[in-house]
């Protein structure tokens, strides 16, 4: 006769009593999501669009401000690139509160890096701590965009939610990302000077508010150069240089 194993135990007791399996979850597992009444997951997402592109003089980061919650525009000034870095910047899509506590996380490491050592954090040495602490799955779900300038010159990092990383020319996150990626495809060459690159972000970014409707209300745009890191906000697209 085999040997009943741990799953056959396990089973058997919950078909014969009729409990929750005491033995779950197991390492590996998530507990099922609970969503609110009349509600499904589709309903749920958010959306965004965010582009990063190197120049040969610095980094342009640009996104929309629209944060939406399935059908509705939950927010339509968000703030979705921040400094995190001296010569760094970071595009958030995902997680709102995930992509915060990342914010802040690496605002703090960046800090303390530069005065236990003496010297700004090399943007490699960014990518790396970013990439871990997505590894980590503490801030789930959050899919940023790192871009920065530092003695080797201008970086572009593109990340996935798990923390797999590569730099890159360009880089997109967000709903929105085939629309802006098009546009990057056939307007981005190498050579391009931070004003071109920012005209190049900002027509992606506007082709993607087009035709995403998680996208829209606005532009925020950063330019980071290695004299730090410039943000702009506009409320509309009309009488941005791009147009």
């Amino acid at each position: 006769m085999r040997t009943p194993d741990h799953s056959d135990f396990s089973n058997g007791a919950l078909s014969s009593a009729g409990q929750p399996n005491p033995y779950e979850p197991e390492l590996g597992t998530l507990p099922d999501a609970e969503l609110p009444e009349g509600a499904d997951a589709a309903e749920l997402k958010t959306g965004t669009t965010t582009v990063g592109l190197r120049a040969e003089d610095g980094v342009v980061m640009a996104t929309d401000m629209r944060a939406s919650l399935g059908n509705m525009v939950s927010s339509k000034t968000v703030q979705k690139v921040e400094q995190v870095h001296p010569t760094g910047a970071l595009t958030i899509a995902g997680s709102v509160s995930a992509a915060q506590s990342l914010i802040d996380t690496l605002q703090v490491e960046a800090n303390l890096y530069d005065n236990r050592r003496g010297e700004v954090m090399s943007m490699t040495a960014l990518s790396t701590l970013t990439r871990n602490l997505l590894r980590s799955g503490a801030f789930f779900i959050v899919v940023p965009v790192l871009g920065g300038v530092d003695d080797e010159g201008p970086h572009v990092y593109s990340m996935d939610a798990l923390g797999g990383t590569t730099e890159e020319d360009y880089a997109v996150s967000g709903s929105g990302s085939q629309f802006a990626l098009g546009v990057l495809e056939q307007h981005y060459e190498e050579g391009l000077d931070v004003e071109e690159a920012r005209d190049v972000a900002i027509r992606s970014v506007s082709s993607a508010v087009e035709r995403d409707t998680a996208s829209g209300n606005g532009l925020n745009i950063a330019t980071v150069t290695d004299d730090g890191v410039e943000i702009e906000r506009y409320e509309d697209f009309e009488g941005l240089d791009a147009f």
